[in-house]
């Protein structure tokens, strides 16, 4: 990053301004970024435990698949999915809140017994899937996130803050130099003005 900048004592303000702005900030972006870092892993977590547990349930469901050819699957469908949604570190992130079903109507008489455990299975592997997808979302917006306030850290711990400090140095050095200058300029003349009155 070039910095340009002027060699006075506003431009020297401005720098400090700068800097003071970012050491500031990067406390707050460090623990953004970690939070961010957790709840990313929680997300992954529970999208692999819903994973586990849908394997699980289509296993069940597996025992009874010879059955199943005699289940209509346009008997239940998802009639809405509630979402909610909730800040995590300062960002927003759909929650899933409330899934409703719409069930057909069918005659308990003429349709097998084991149908209304099939509706309840259907139901709940459906649940499971929609709640997983909501968690692989989540996480995807997290890490977007995260990888963004990574950046941001890196480029103001790495980047920004060593460059205003550095152009904080130059600026002192100049105008320590000039000083030094303007101080021996002033000997001189002194020296050269108390050597004349002597003459």
């Amino acid at each position: 990053m070039a910095l340009k900048f002027q060699y006075n004592k506003t431009a020297l303000q401005e720098l400090h301004k700068q800097l003071k702005v970012r050491t500031n900030a990067l406390p707050t972006l460090k623990n953004k970024e970690s939070a961010l870092r957790m709840e990313v892993k929680r997300a992954r977590d529970s999208a692999h435990n819903l994973d586990q547990k849908i394997q699980a349930e289509f296993e069940i469901l597996n025992q009874f698949l010879r059955l199943f050819c005699e289940f209509d699957p346009n008997l239940i469908r998802v009639s809405n999915v509630e979402i909610i949604t909730r800040k995590i570190a300062g960002v927003k992130i759909p929650v899933l809140g409330k899934v409703d079903f719409e069930i057909s109507k069918f005659n308990l008489f003429k349709e097998p017994s084991w149908f209304l455990e099939g509706v309840e299975l259907v139901k709940g592997i459906s649940e499971l899937q929609i709640e997983r997808e909501f968690f692989y979302r989540k996480m995807q917006i997290l890490e977007i996130i995260r990888k963004k306030t990574t950046q941001k850290v890196n480029l103001y711990e790495k980047v920004q803050i060593p460059t205003f400090e550095d152009g904080i140095r130059k600026i002192k050095r100049f105008m320590e130099d000039e000083e030094n200058l303007s101080k021996a300029g002033q000997k001189i003349l002194k020296t050269r003005m108390q050597s004349e009155v002597v003459l």
